[in-house]
């Protein structure tokens, strides 16, 4: 029965949490209670969240060989995608913070002990799958294009073929297209789905329903949200994924404190 409990929770039953309408205002609220957040645990945090970073730099690292050269503009975009499976650590620390509860560098691992591990392991496999997907969607694309599958012979030549070639404008403009696609799905399956699993015990099925549903009551504010999340990693990857260390944990305890606004108790 645990791929029963995996799926709808423990009640057994699709739960169907309310969902609240929300403005830019609680955008700015939720901003401001993430930053708050950070401040109050901001070396715990830190310490999390520089395995982001790092594991980012090892991503770079591997296209220096120009055999991945190609993939990584798509790895760094794709791996925005798993961005709120990294994030739930961070979720914990504002909900333990929130309930008055310790909230230093080693209650963030309770996650492993949630009744809804299983669960987040579970949407967090769906994420995995969206970013393999769209990694082998960009390596179609690119090789399609240029009709070539062995590696640049350097990154100047590659760049040059990116930038002064009808296949790569297509590349860049068809990359980008089909990239907002993926976000965009990321985006609205996990929005509100990790946290709400570590809040209730729902189930996996629920959590993502849920997460879609907040999204179609909330376009135009959801849809700022993602500008903002999208913006701010951006800043952060600059230079070199470092400024992610501080990004990340913003963002991640501001969701948390989105979900709260969106999500009735």
């Amino acid at each position: 029965m645990s791929h029963f409990h995996v799926i709808s929770g423990a009640s057994g039953r699709l739960a169907h949490p309310a969902i609240r309408r929300i403005g830019p205002g609680d955008l700015k609220q939720a901003l401001a209670h993430g930053i708050a957040d950070f401040k109050a645990i901001r070396s715990d945090v830190v310490f999390l969240c520089l395995i982001y970073p790092l594991v980012g730099i090892v991503l770079a690292g591997l296209t220096l060989g120009y055999s991945v050269l190609p993939m990584l503009f798509p790895l760094a975009a794709g791996f925005a995608l798993v961005g709120p499976l990294a994030a739930v650590h961070l979720y914990e620390l504002s909900r333990r913070r929130e309930a008055g509860l310790g909230a230093d560098w080693r209650h963030a691992f309770d996650v492993f002990h949630s009744p809804s591990f299983l669960s987040i392991a579970a949407v967090g496999t769906l994420l995995m799958l969206l970013f393999v997907a769209w990694l082998m969607t960009a390596q179609g694309l690119y090789q399609s294009l240029f009709a070539v599958y062995a590696a640049p012979v350097s990154a100047t030549a590659f760049l040059k073929g990116v930038f002064t070639t009808p296949a790569g404008w297509k590349l860049i403009i068809f990359g980008n297209a089909i990239g907002f696609v993926f976000a965009v799905v990321a985006f609205t399956l996990s929005v509100v789905s990790f946290p709400l699993l570590l809040d209730r015990d729902v189930g996996a099925a629920a959590a993502l329903l849920t997460s879609i549903r907040a999204v179609a009551a909330n376009p135009v504010t959801m849809a700022m949200w993602g500008l903002i999340v999208a913006g701010l990693l951006l800043l952060g990857s600059l230079p070199f994924f470092v400024g992610l260390a501080v990004v990340m944990p913003i963002l991640g305890h501001s969701t948390w404190h989105l979900y709260r606004r969106v999500v009735g108790r």
